[in-house]
């Protein structure tokens, strides 16, 4: 395919970095679990699961290209990786633990993965003593990852997600060109 000069500007514009400008991607990150009844073995007293998702549950996959979750090294395979949304992981235990989970962008949005930790959390806080079957533990944490400088490309293909706080542009618009 022969490319003019209109179409290698179009592409350098596209590439071009917008100064003065930030995406932010509001996540929640945490884990449910719940607690298998007086019955269940000691070693497999609850059923849990740790999850990365957007604040109000939108599929972050257009800014995540994967999640690694590293588990206890008691755990079968403790490095698990979840390629596609959602970005969660099930198991079942009877211990708490500190999971690391490592978000991986696409190429466009960061060549530098994001490092958390969520402390496992199965069992209830208050001193009654008593646990349900009925009333899971819920532990989760809100941040919000910015991305400073990004791509005109990048601002247009997430433009209009749900998951992502981006600067709005005018419809059918590229953003300004930014003289340097």
């Amino acid at each position: 395919m022969v490319r003019s000069s209109d179409d290698n500007d179009a592409n350098k514009s596209l590439a071009k970095k917008l100064k003065d400008a930030e995406i932010s991607l509001p996540i929640v990150y945490g884990n449910i679990a719940f607690w298998l009844g007086k019955k269940a073995s000691e070693y497999q007293s609850h059923r849990w699961t740790v999850y990365v998702r957007g604040a109000t549950n939108e599929d972050l996959s257009v800014m995540v290209k994967r999640v690694v979750f590293q588990l206890h090294s008691s755990f079968n395979n403790p490095m698990r990786v979840v390629e596609s949304p959602p970005f969660e992981l099930s198991e079942s235990g009877w211990g708490e633990f500190e999971i690391a989970i490592t978000l991986h962008f696409h190429s466009d949005v960061s060549d530098k993965p994001l490092h958390l930790y969520h402390h496992l959390k199965l069992y209830p806080e208050d001193d009654s003593g008593s646990m349900s079957v009925k009333k899971p533990v819920v532990v989760e944490s809100y941040d919000e990852v910015v991305f400073t400088e990004p791509s005109e490309s990048l601002l247009v293909r997430v433009q209009n997600h749900p998951a992502v706080v981006a600067p709005r542009l005018p419809a059918g618009s590229l953003p300004p060109r930014i003289l340097g």
